[in-house]
């Protein structure tokens, strides 16, 4: 019996000094509230624009420790927007992003490094055009808290990210394309519950 008793009080005592546990949340993407914007050099006259506005995914996170998050995004491609019907064509085509073959281009994080307050580093592979290749991101959290308008918790991001096209299969023209592309992403994600419990719950101000 007193054995059973100091076992009791061994397991009260480790529960009592061991650290809480993260509390990881999940969100969605919002795909009204993120876009991917590139740039890229076009013949040393221009930054060449295009944006990419229908971005979706999911990021499993513990504010407190970034470096739990997981996070995986898929931008369909035939979205693109440019400014001119003819060029985006061109775009979407073979020589560049070759919609047709590979409709979707995805991230998956694979490591989340902190870097300051509400900043971290996100490295993860992504597959464009039938390669995978690894592509880090620098991320700041912009805000985290219930959204004014809708009241469901939503987390704010600015991230950027440096590529270079050849690891895609993008060689051509590099007398008049340059060979880093930019990429500027804004994401808002809404906090969403995987379990059984109704997603219309996060409204509710307690949960905040």
């Amino acid at each position: 019996m007193n054995r059973v008793r100091k076992s009791l009080f061994c397991l009260l005592l480790l529960s009592a000094v061991a650290p809480a546990a993260g509390k990881v949340e999940s969100f969605r993407l919002d795909p009204v509230h993120s876009r991917v914007l590139f740039r890229v050099d076009h013949a040393g006259f221009s930054q060449a624009l295009g944006v990419f506005p229908d971005v979706r995914g999911e990021l499993h996170f513990d504010s407190e420790d970034w470096t739990s998050a997981r996070l995986e995004v898929q931008v369909p491609l035939a979205g693109l927007e440019i400014g001119d019907a003819d060029w985006r064509d061109k775009l979407l085509s073979a020589t560049w992003l070759h919609a047709r073959r590979q409709p979707v281009a995805h991230f998956r994080s694979t490591r989340v490094e902190p870097t300051g307050k509400d900043r971290a580093r996100v490295t993860g592979e992504l597959t464009l055009k039938g390669e995978t290749r690894e592509v880090a991101l620098d991320v700041r959290m912009n805000k985290l808290a219930r959204n004014p308008v809708t009241f469901r918790r939503t987390a704010g991001f600015s991230a950027t990210a440096e590529l270079d096209r050849r690891d895609f299969d993008m060689p051509s023209w590099p007398n008049v394309v340059g060979q880093r592309v930019q990429l500027d992403i804004q994401a808002e994600a809404v906090r969403y519950r995987p379990s059984t419990e109704p997603e219309s719950d996060d409204a509710d101000p307690q949960h905040d």
